[in-house]
């Protein structure tokens, strides 16, 4: 089921593949649900009980659950094949949105009936992005059309999230939150029922060790990836709290906030589409360190911004290497990966992402009330510019002990002949 070697390594190739339009658009109607699910139980939430801080608390849960347990749902994926295990999750976790939804239909829901349902909806979330990511693996027999297939993959990931608050705005203009809610369930059952049913999936995997032990995922080949996926999140998330401060300092409007964000977003499409035309010369393994320090010398320079417009600039250069630092540890840790855990190495980045998330909106609402900006921007690159150069340190560089990988030895000499990895998005 894999594609030649001889294909032109483009994006329409990547789309030619057998199989891959209905798992790659299968797959984005089921992580919708990521863009749409959120937004749609906090306002549900808030309505139903008029408070913001439980609605808060309730978010947090959700999250905590969707993000702590992503490897481990993964984990499942990698033992029991994706048919096995994503449609029992697709089938609890939209179960459980639409009793959310029923939940928070009428006011007076009580708070801890919330937060309950919201754990055990977040504990089922299916791991849609790292088992596509895996998939593509699978059909793909040359690094650089898997390099076009990752960095598609992502861009069209991180478009969803912009989609998504858009749909259940349009929603909730002519109809209740809950109804949201129950869009994100539907979205999750259908996609995940089309991807889980094409034939590139395989119904069954058990994970094995290239011994043919049961395995692990383990070895320092993950440790690079996920540093960097950590570092990315932290200085990401403290951006967007430092862009709203920016906005009020000057006396600028919520509306201008959304255009620098959305110059982000900008400027990450473009530079994740940019690095999966690319051929590179250079190994991903180097790449990474020096793209994570790209993203944090534009964010420190942001600070300097004299106005809105000029942030919004520095925001896109900022985000033209948020996707192809994405794509290319996502890359790394397929490649880090014995065969039959590949899908968890993609959760452990998503989780690394996330995890960083959390943490650097809390700081970053910390350091806002005692640094003035430009230096708070400062330290948010210097976050980045500190996980790229943990990245590169000489010790964190695997010495490959799973030769037997998918790619085999044409893997490890893929930087002499130019290519290179990709990313993926959040989900």
């Amino acid at each position: 089921m894999s594609a030649s070697s001889t294909r032109r390594p483009s994006y329409a190739a990547v789309l030619s593949l057998p199989h891959a339009r209905r798992n790659f658009v299968s797959a984005l109607v089921g992580r919708l649900s990521y863009g749409v699910a959120p937004l749609a139980v906090m306002l549900a939430v808030t309505r139903a009980t008029g408070s913001y801080a439980v609605a808060g608390v309730v978010m947090a849960l959700f999250g905590a659950t969707v993000v702590f347990l992503s490897p481990y749902r993964a984990a499942l994926v990698d033992r029991h094949g994706p048919r096995r295990a994503l449609i029992p999750m697709s089938l609890l976790y939209s179960g459980l949105l639409c009793a959310l939804a029923a939940v928070t239909w009428r006011p007076g829901a009580p708070a801890v009936v919330l937060g309950g349902v919201a754990v055990a909806t977040g504990a089922c979330a299916p791991p849609l992005g790292p088992t596509m990511r895996s998939v593509w693996g699978r059909l793909v027999d040359d690094r650089r059309l898997l390099q076009r297939a990752y960095s598609l993959d992502g861009v069209a990931e991180e478009l969803l999230y912009v989609t998504g608050p858009l749909l259940v705005g349009a929603v909730i203009g002519v109809a209740s939150p809950a109804v949201g809610v129950v869009l994100g369930a539907l979205l999750m059952t259908v996609g995940t029922m089309a991807f889980a049913g094409s034939p590139a999936v395989r119904p069954s995997g058990r994970a094995k060790s290239p011994s043919g032990g049961g395995g692990s995922l383990r070895g320092r080949g993950l440790l690079q990836p996920v540093v960097v996926a950590a570092g990315m999140g932290l200085a990401l998330s403290a951006l967007d709290l430092l862009v709203v401060a920016f906005a009020a300092e000057r006396g600028r409007g919520d509306g201008m906030v959304a255009w620098v964000l959305a110059a982000l977003s900008a400027g990450s499409a473009v530079g994740g589409l940019a690095n999966g035309a690319v051929d590179w010369r250079v190994a991903a393994r180097v790449r990474l360190p020096l793209l994570a320090a790209g993203l944090g010398v534009t964010l420190c320079l942001a600070g300097l911004a004299p106005g809105i417009g000029a942030l919004a600039v520095a925001a896109a250069c900022t985000g033209f290497f948020v996707a192809p630092a994405l794509t290319t540890a996502y890359l790394i840790a397929d490649e880090a990966a014995p065969e039959g855990f590949r899908t968890q190495a993609g959760a452990w980045v998503n989780t690394a992402v996330n995890a960083g998330s959390s943490a650097g909106a809390v700081a970053a609402g910390v350091l806002v009330e005692r640094l003035p900006l430009g230096v708070c921007f400062a330290v948010a690159g210097g976050v980045a510019l500190g996980a790229a150069g943990v990245a590169g340190a000489r010790g964190l560089r695997p010495r490959h002990p799973y030769p037997s990988h998918h790619w085999g030895r044409r893997h490890l000499g893929a930087g002499a002949k130019g290519r290179q990895p990709l990313e993926d998005g959040n989900g």
